[in-house]
């Protein structure tokens, strides 16, 4: 399997990922944990883990995630409230509420609500 290297500043190291590695969800895209009560929008993707060994290593050895699987970044809410949450793309499955995500950073990253899922501000694309 090929691979590429890539530093991930959160991490505090380089990482090396498949490059073919292929992220089942788009950034804007809505989701919901599999296995917890919470949904949030995508605001970024990580072709692998990239977290520190510490947090991976605070998830209980039952439920923890492979690395090897995207993990995506979101803009998350329960009933209680809004944070920021790292999920492994195996614990995430598409949200058919379809209603938006009541973050408060929301407005910072995307400037639309369009369909279903979030337009990225145009500022923040490359």
């Amino acid at each position: 399997m090929e691979r590429s290297e890539f530093f991930f500043p959160q991490a505090g190291r380089r990482i090396q990922a498949p490059r073919n590695s292929r992220a089942r969800f788009a950034i804007g895209d809505i989701v919901r944990h599999r296995l917890f009560d919470f949904r949030g929008v995508i605001f970024d993707i990580d072709p692998v883990f990239a977290n520190t060994d510490e947090w991976y290593e605070a998830i209980p050895h039952d439920m923890r995630p492979l690395r090897e699987q995207p993990f995506y970044h979101l803009l998350a809410e329960n009933d209680d409230s809004s944070y920021v949450a790292y999920v492994s793309q195996q614990n995430l499955m598409q949200d058919d509420d379809g209603g938006p995500v009541d973050h408060p950073s929301l407005s910072q990253l995307f400037d639309s609500f369009v369909d279903g899922r979030y337009r990225l501000r145009r500022s923040l694309t490359h």
